[in-house]
């Protein structure tokens, strides 16, 4: 929930990569996050309609989420539930644990809300909710140095309700703390907007509120830019915290970063928060930065495993479809070493419009003016673009 534009703290250059290595093995696990799967889960999280905080849609939420990590291959009894109460009705935020090696009494939580207002909120925040759960796929085997909380927060929209009970009757109770937290690293709204240029990333500090926290938070979301610059194509625009699930652990004392998008879409709590007006490709590159920033606050082993040498699922990442918006041709350019692939044209509903095999040039002069996904399969994988028709 963000209601007022964000705030240019620092430039680029009052920060380094200096003393902030690159790191082999962080990279190999970032570029296993799918494409395909960021964009399937923005799909389901918007036909999973509006969810607002103790509604049915709402619980439907929390029970797929739920699904999505067990599918993963959490133990049941790494997934938990903290039930509120809001307007008479039960909702729940859910917290996925994660012990770490060195530190399993430190952790590191890396949260976002799943509670929408108007429409589906698929930007607002379907996007924080699908790199949560593309990271915690990703890492599931990975040691870590400290344990990780992956936490799905529900009424964000009503003030960060789910959030503060949490800060209050989990990691505090009583007002005595019972969890320790290296950093509270919250995404919300990353969904982008196609046809914006979607190439910056923010970093949100906390320099309001508790001052006391404030030197660590920045200190901490250098680092959290640093890391984008390392892992992903997007570059990082430091700015400030502000209305977010952080703010109750900023209120609390802790040390709270942040991801936001830098050019607004302006959809959030609107009917226009759908998977037709976010931009999945930047969900995907706002992914790697977390990724690769989760990795370096819970300090994952640097070790390659013997699961990081699975080659990347989406050996099509490489495909460019252009020009976008396009008009009665559209051009596929895939890596060289790709023969045999088939390309499908879809409209938001899903339904077929076009296909052709081993086609790199798609003529979409019959096309109407609007958005559509095309599809490039090739034997084992496939990826999916978003593009619009302009004429």
């Amino acid at each position: 929930m963000k209601k007022i534009t964000t705030i240019l703290l620092l430039s680029l250059s009052a920060y380094s990569l200096h003393g902030q290595n690159f790191i082999q093995a962080y990279q190999t696990r970032v570029n296993k996050i799918s494409q395909a799967n960021i964009t399937a889960n923005l799909q389901g999280f918007g036909n999973l309609g509006v969810k607002t905080t103790g509604s049915t849609e709402n619980t439907n939420a929390l029970n797929w989420l739920k699904a999505k990590y067990q599918s993963y291959g959490y133990d049941p009894s790494q997934i938990t539930e903290d039930s509120f109460t809001y307007n008479g009705n039960t909702s729940k935020n859910l917290i996925i644990t994660k012990t770490g090696t060195v530190y399993p009494n430190i952790y590191v939580i890396i949260c976002g809300h799943y509670d929408t207002v108007v429409g589906p909120g698929v930007s607002d925040n379907g996007s924080g909710t699908t790199i949560l759960l593309e990271a915690a796929r990703i890492l599931k085997d990975v040691p870590t140095e400290y344990s990780v909380k992956f936490v799905h927060f529900s009424g964000e929209e009503q003030g960060y309700l789910g959030s503060s009970h949490y800060v209050n009757n989990v990691v505090f109770q009583n007002n005595a703390r019972q969890l320790n937290l290296k950093v509270v690293f919250n995404i919300d709204q990353v969904g982008g907007k196609i046809g914006n240029s979607n190439t910056n990333i923010n970093c949100e500090s906390d320099q309001s509120g508790q001052t006391g926290n404030n030197s660590a938070s920045l200190a901490m979301t250098q680092q959290l830019a640093t890391c984008t610059t390392l892992y992903s194509p997007l570059q990082p625009t430091m700015s400030n915290a502000y209305n977010s699930d952080y703010m109750p652990f900023e209120n609390k004392g802790d040390i709270i970063t942040g991801f936001y998008e830098t050019n607004r879409s302006n959809n959030e709590h609107t009917i226009n928060d759908t998977f037709a007006n976010v931009d999945p490709v930047y969900v995907f590159n706002v992914g790697k930065a977390a990724l690769g920033a989760l990795q370096h606050f819970a300090v994952a082993t640097t070790t390659t495993l013997a699961t990081d040498d699975i080659t990347n699922e989406d050996s099509l990442e490489a495909i460019r479809v252009y020009p976008n918006p396009a008009q009665d041709v559209l051009h596929i350019e895939l890596p060289k070493d790709q023969k045999n692939f088939k390309v499908e044209i879809s409209d938001m509903n899903g339904r077929l419009i076009l296909n052709a095999e081993n086609e790199k040039k798609m003529n979409t002069s019959g096309l109407t003016n609007g958005t559509y996904m095309v599809t490039v399969k090739s034997d084992k994988t496939s990826i999916t673009r978003k593009i619009i028709i302009e004429k």
